[in-house]
């Protein structure tokens, strides 16, 4: 087959785990034998082609007011105007349109589609080309794709631009796809209730992972805790330290990895704690290799996290997971199996995970063992198995 991945970023250009996931896709894709094309934004106003693990990369430039990946750095102002042209910027259509045709793919799959704009979905069925949509956040159903108001907590009332936005989207969408989907069953139901998709089939495919042959060997002189994502607040990080803080035990360490927002006020938060330390960012390849000392790994989000990439990363080097009891999180997470889940935002709760396990190596052991054993669950040879499935069904 000849398949093309849509997403707006592409690694070296990253801000999320979703890009991640779409390069590990699609060079293990190539692998099986299929041709495969990317189609990604530019980090510049440049356009160009390039050819990286035998996978064809189109970055280009879509022609909005500045590119997707400079996003965090843009006036508030001047946002809107932004999303309001990428709701069908026709730009993305024609030249999204001109590849599929030179390149002759059998089958697209969309997944981040922010930057690109809603008319490259308009782009692929023009063609009659079957077409896969993968929900890695919310971006249909609200501005923010986070579900999250002005004060970082979860909206629960949105306004009426809102979603005006969210019934464009959906009349400019809707139907479009041939399939849909998603990490976590959370973001499908969210979309069920959003009225999306109604006459499209949807499915649950978990991430997949490369899993190591035998699981890493921890030691327990020195109890690590691993944090890995953005520093901001409805990332739950400051849960986290203010929980960590109230822990009297004194051979364990707080990792904290990762740059964001927030990032001075949680410094500053834990800078009364030697025991916490703070890296910064990270690459991935080395943040592999630190995660075979990581004893335990915390995902305190306050917001609805779909199927985050650190959990499966977290279990795949046998390392159990503490997250809260919020969006896909509880999917991944088997309590006094693979970790332990906590109520969003409670600090005291958290604390008594903490201080009912750290002292405990016979039961982080066992949390271990079964962090490993359940990442088996998400082997990426058989998520790709899958997915070459859906492509052949929807197909015929």
């Amino acid at each position: 087959m000849k398949i093309c991945f849509i997403s707006n970023l592409y690694p070296p250009f990253v801000v999320g785990g979703a890009e991640i996931v779409v390069k590990k896709v699609a060079e293990e894709i190539v692998k099986k034998g299929h041709d495969v094309t990317v189609i990604t934004t530019s980090k510049n106003k440049k356009s160009n082609c390039e050819i990286i693990n035998n996978v064809t990369i189109y970055r280009i430039n879509p022609m909005n007011l500045f590119p997707y990946f400079t996003m965090s750095e843009q006036a508030k102002s001047i946002k809107p105007f932004f999303f309001i042209y990428d709701l069908f910027n026709p730009y993305p259509n024609t030249i999204v349109k001109k590849i599929l045709k030179r390149e002759k793919i059998d089958i697209v799959h969309i997944n981040n589609f922010r930057g690109l704009s809603l008319s490259i979905f308009s782009a692929v069925k023009s063609l009659n080309i079957p077409l896969v949509f993968t929900a890695h956040d919310f971006s249909l159903i609200c501005i923010k794709a986070s579900f999250l108001n002005s004060s970082n907590e979860i909206c629960m009332n949105p306004s009426k631009l809102c979603k005006t936005y969210v019934k464009i989207q959906k009349k400019i969408v809707d139907n479009k796809p041939d399939l849909i989907i998603a990490p976590s069953q959370f973001v499908i139901n969210k979309l069920i209730n959003a009225g999306f998709f109604k006459n499209v089939k949807m499915t649950v495919l978990p991430l997949g992972i490369e899993l190591n042959n035998k699981k890493v060997e921890k030691s327990y002189s020195i109890i690590d805790i691993f944090y890995v994502g953005g520093l901001s607040r409805h990332k739950g990080v400051h849960i986290l330290i203010n929980s960590f803080k109230k822990i009297e035990q004194k051979n364990v360490r707080l990792h904290i990895f990762g740059e964001g927002a927030d990032e001075d006020e949680f410094r500053e938060m834990g800078n009364s704690d030697k025991r916490i330390m703070f890296h910064g960012f990270v690459s991935n390849e080395k943040l592999m290799r630190l995660y075979y000392k990581a004893n335990i790994t915390v995902v305190p989000s306050i917001c609805y996290d779909n199927s985050p990439m650190v959990i499966y990363e977290s279990l795949m080097h046998g390392s159990p997971v503490i997250g809260s009891r919020i969006g896909g999180i509880p999917e991944l997470v088997e309590e006094e199996y693979n970790g332990f889940l906590f109520e969003a935002g409670n600090v005291g709760e958290l604390r008594k995970i903490f201080e009912n396990i750290l002292p405990n190596v016979p039961q982080l052991k066992r949390l271990e063992q079964g962090a490993y054993e359940s990442a088996k669950k998400y082997d990426m040879n058989e998520h790709i198995r899958n997915l070459e499935k859906k492509y052949r069904d929807i197909q015929r």
